[in-house]
C-alpha cells in the first residue's frame, strides 16, 4: 500500500490550499480515510475523517468550519480543502487508512503516507 500526500506548501494567514492523499494497492472504497497532521515538538493530531462513500465526514474541533474533507473514489483520492488558514494550522499532514471508521486514534490507522508540510506565516 502506498499513499502520496501532496499539496502543502508555505501560505499567508488567511489563504488557502488543498492538500491531496493518493493511494495505490489497495481496494480504496473499502476503507475510511483521514488526515491528521504533527507540529514541531508535538504529537499528532487528528484533523478530518470520511467514511468509505463520503456519506459521513468528521473534523477536529480546531478546524471545524474551516476544513473539508472530501474524496474520489474513482480516483482513488482524498482531499483536504484547508482555508481561513491560521498560523496554528502549520504543521506536517499525513493522510492514512482507517482499520476503525470515523476512529481519531492514530493506532486505529494501518497505512500512512510520507506527509506533507504546510506552513501559515502570520
Amino acid at each position: 500500500v502506498q499513499l502520496q500526500a501532496s499539496g502543502g506548501g508555505l501560505v499567508q494567514t488567511g489563504g488557502s490550499l488543498r492538500l491531496s492523499c493518493a493511494a495505490s494497492g489497495l481496494t480504496f472504497s473499502n476503507f475510511a480515510m483521514s488526515w491528521f497532521r504533527q507540529a514541531p515538538g508535538k504529537e499528532r493530531d487528528f484533523v478530518s475523517s470520511i467514511t468509505r462513500t463520503g456519506g459521513i465526514t468528521s473534523y477536529a474541533n480546531a478546524v471545524k468550519g474551516r476544513f473539508t474533507i472530501s474524496r474520489d473514489n474513482t480516483k482513488n483520492i482524498v482531499y483536504l480543502q484547508m482555508d481561513s488558514l491560521k498560523p496554528e494550522d502549520t504543521a506536517i499532514y499525513y493522510c492514512a487508512v482507517a482499520s476503525i471508521a470515523s476512529s481519531r486514534n492514530s493506532g486505529d490507522h494501518r497505512y500512512w503516507g510520507q506527509g506533507t508540510q504546510v506552513t501559515v506565516s502570520s
